[in-house]
């Protein structure tokens, strides 16, 4: 699992970078990532598009240190699909698992989740980041397998199910969860993501797409 480090981009000026952060901040939890945009963020701050793209790069790039999130969605790809697509649900559980685990990044996720839960605008922020960078990448992956209008429900289907189980093992401690393996517990929830990721929605589920 590749672990986000420092970004190489000069700082700049502290005022400068602070308004965009902060207005980026504003707009991501309010409009969500597909609703912002570079040119509504540099206007919130006061500051030219341009000054935004010079910070910090493109949209995502903005909205990755705004997260504060502490891993690379494409390497979290690599890993879930290195495979083929039949073993990527297992692959996304046992990834998420080494997130949550891991020496650096469990401690920082696990943070911006329990951040998320006292907080609404860091509840909106982790939602957009794990739906766009994550869940959503995973379901696009799977390419003809599944119809393109269920993409959005299959994403949040899939991030309710890692959700939970964060909050259940690692927040919540729910026994004998909290100490099952992690084999157990790819074997356990596994089935449910590949249900979510390629598997029947049923007629209510349609109805909702």
């Amino acid at each position: 699992m590749l672990v986000r480090g420092r970004s190489g981009r000069r700082p700049g000026k502290p005022d400068t970078r602070g308004a965009i952060l902060a207005a980026a901040r504003e707009i991501f939890a309010e409009r969500g990532y597909d609703g912002s945009s570079i040119r509504h963020i540099a206007a919130s701050a006061g500051v030219d598009p341009a000054l935004v793209h010079h910070y910090f790069g493109n949209k995502e790039d903005l909205f990755m240190e705004v997260v504060k999130a502490p891993i690379e969605p494409a390497a979290v790809m690599e890993e879930i699909f290195a495979d083929g697509i039949e073993a990527a649900p297992e692959n996304v559980v046992r990834a998420f698992l080494g997130v949550c685990e891991g020496p650096v990044s469990g401690p920082a996720f696990l943070g911006l989740l329990r951040g998320a839960v006292a907080h609404q605008w860091q509840a909106l922020l982790l939602r957009e980041f794990f739906t766009t960078q994550i869940a959503r990448r995973v379901v696009r992956r799977l390419g003809s397998a599944v119809d393109p209008a269920e993409l959005p429900l299959r994403a949040s289907l899939v991030s309710s199910q890692l959700f939970g189980l964060a909050m259940a093992r690692y927040v919540l401690r729910i026994q004998p969860l909290a100490d099952a393996s992690r084999e157990v517990v790819v074997a356990a929830v596994a089935p449910n993501i590949r249900r979510h990721m390629v598997g029947a929605l049923g007629a209510e589920g349609r109805e909702a797409v």
